[in-house]
């Protein structure tokens, strides 16, 4: 691995401590209703809001009234989504004039939105209008972030409190973490991105000169607009010489901006952020990466805070960031080394960052490979999805490490919201192996961790295994799944694997090489989607719920302290461990076996 890379690793982690302290104490205030200094402006929206729906901002509810009222936001959200996909060739701002969606799209868009995934089966500027990526995918892109901020600040109050029967409100939570956290961040990457040449604009797409002719082949018609064909059936090609090029243009930095702070990932161009109108320069991509992790980590010292011991929060980042950089390092080395392949065939492959080292497939060579790599690392660990490179093009154990990251659970900073409360369910089952260790009834921040509460964790860690190894086997054993393959062999199933795992883990990115646009995928892909979100929040507000009933325990000098370096080494252990081993043979027959293949000697 080069110093390259290790400077631009360090750089970029010293950054985000250093932004999303003072970031924390800004999302502690707000979500305990303290609005101070410029945000202030807003509380009269916040209150108009809560009169138009009805709302009662001082009246909390159990757990259960909780997780009604997010189900039913969610649900309803995804059939409006749904519904203006189905109609958009009737509504305003579609300069193009893109029709219906189709239903099975449409209803993978619906669902992959809504569940803060953004997977996209299809190309954004060949099929949204303007209104739908506007008032379709950039609202659930707020929402579904603020559904999880609601979610693990729920959780962090079933800690903090004690006899208690309410978790919070959620109606008060999605408003206040929509208006002062996402809405303010967004603003300020927007402008960020738009200063770095991210277009933003409501023009039609521009037909431009290009430097030279582009000759290219396509089916020819007749005079009645039909295609030719010859006496077997297939289209008659014609060569076809073009001068001009057309550009999509659109409200581009908007949705950028909500993409990445939203953990969400889908890009306004089907490119996503290897498209130079999306991410056009080296700063921009470290701003896309920076977006991505900051809220994710704000909200573990946020828990620090809320808890009443702030080393809590640094012991769970530091549980994240020594897997995140173990992982990186990994696969850093992987693409900078390259395929033997190519250096048999005289290929230089000097480790290096520039395009002539390393393995640069698939790679923009104004980011090179360090730069991707940590794209790469960064967009997997949390569930975001937005790919500056073409993940089917990394080599076999570079494809493993981000397909691992995933599997983990996303508690790798993760997902706005999720993945801390999915690191704290690791947390919860921790604390529980070291009490059958000692022979004591497992604590953690003062609450006895009992029964219920190892239910749920369970639960809640094995969903996504079932998800995801499920959906695999299905895909590669009915016509309909294996038709969509389009590399055989280990890269196949990878590719599959890849799929679903993302799909259940509501990442969104995706190995390309698979025809995943089929209603097979669909569908089987939005049943992952939905039930990898849902199946995970309700037992995690189930929990916030019985951890608040109980009663505060005294620590005693038998308790496990959960705040030093042995518990950072436990939780580690335990996410690993448990986090890992579900997907070992399955990993075994894709990128493993792909990367012996690649280095057996050729004969």
């Amino acid at each position: 691995m080069t110093t390259d890379a290790l400077l631009q690793l360090g750089l970029f982690l010293s950054v985000l401590l250093l932004l999303s302290w003072p970031l924390a104490i800004l999302i502690n205030k707000v979500m305990q209703g303290e609005i101070q200094g410029p945000l202030r402006i807003l509380k009269p929206l916040e209150n108009g809001i809560y009169r138009l729906a009805g709302v009662n901002a001082a009246q909390e509810t159990g757990w259960k009234s909780y997780a009604v009222s997010l189900l039913l936001f969610n649900a309803i959200g995804a059939f409006v989504l749904y519904l203006l996909q189905r109609v958009q060739g009737g509504l305003p701002f579609n300069p193009q004039g893109f029709g219906a969606v189709s239903p099975d799209s449409a209803l993978n868009t619906a669902i992959s939105f809504v569940t803060n995934t953004n997977w996209q089966g299809y190309g954004g500027e060949s099929t949204m209008s303007y209104l739908t990526q506007m008032l379709g995918l950039t609202v659930q892109n707020f929402v579904s972030a603020a559904t999880g901020i609601a979610v693990v600040i729920a959780l962090i109050r079933g800690f903090a409190r004690h006899s208690a029967s309410t978790v919070g409100n959620f109606w008060v939570d999605l408003t206040r973490s929509t208006l002062y956290i996402l809405l303010p961040l967004s603003l300020i990457w927007s402008l960020l991105f738009v200063g770095q040449g991210v277009i933003q604009n409501l023009d039609g797409y521009k037909e431009v000169q290009t430097v030279q002719a582009v000759t290219f082949q396509q089916p020819k018609h007749d005079s009645q607009g039909i295609v030719v064909k010859d006496a077997k059936g297939a289209p008659v090609m014609e060569d076809v010489v073009s001068h001009t090029q057309t550009l999509a243009m659109g409200p581009v930095a908007s949705q950028e901006a909500i993409k990445l702070l939203g953990t969400n990932g889908g890009g306004f161009f089907n490119a996503n952020s290897a498209h130079p109108f999306e991410n056009p320069t080296p700063f921009s991509n470290f701003l896309q990466m920076l977006a991505i992790f900051i809220i994710p980590a704000a909200l573990c010292f946020v828990f620090g805070r809320m808890v009443g011991d702030r080393r809590q929060g640094w012991a769970i980042i530091a549980a994240m960031t020594v897997i995140f950089v173990a992982m990186t390092c990994g696969l850093f080395y992987a693409e900078q080394v390259g395929t033997k392949g190519l250096s048999s065939l005289g290929v230089d492959q000097m480790v290096s960052t520039t395009q002539a080292g390393g393995n640069m497939e698939g790679k923009e060579a104004r980011f090179g490979i360090t730069a991707t790599a940590l794209f790469v690392a960064v967009t997997t660990s949390a569930s975001c999805g937005a790919v500056n490179a073409m993940h089917d093009s990394l080599t076999p154990l570079g494809g493993l490490f981000p397909t691992a990251l995933m599997q983990l659970g996303e508690v790798v900073f993760g997902g706005v919201g999720s993945g801390l409360y999915g690191m704290l369910v690791f947390a919860i089952l921790a604390v529980f192996i070291a009490g059958l260790m000692v022979g004591r009834t497992p604590e953690y921040l003062g609450k006895k961790i009992e029964i219920f509460e190892m239910k749920m964790s369970a639960l809640t860690i094995l969903v996504t295994p079932i998800l995801v190894l499920v959906g695999t086997a299905i895909a590669l054993m009915v016509a309909d799944g294996k038709v969509g393959i389009l590399n055989p062999g280990a890269h196949g199933l990878s590719e599959v694997l890849y799929a679903f795992t993302s799909a259940a883990n509501n990442n969104g990115s995706a190995f390309a090489g698979l025809s995943a646009n089929t209603p097979f995928y669909n569908v089987m892909l939005g049943i992952a989607m939905w039930f990898g979100r849902f199946l995970i929040i309700v037992p995690v507000l189930a929990m916030a719920g019985s951890l608040a009933a109980k009663k505060r325990l005294s620590a005693t000098g038998g308790t496990l302290p959960t705040h030093g370096p042995l518990f950072v080494v436990l939780l580690v252990g335990t996410v690993m461990l448990v986090g890992a081993l579900n997907y070992v043979p399955a990993l075994a027959l894709g990128p493993v076996a792909e990367h012996l293949q690649m280095i057996a000697p050729v004969k």
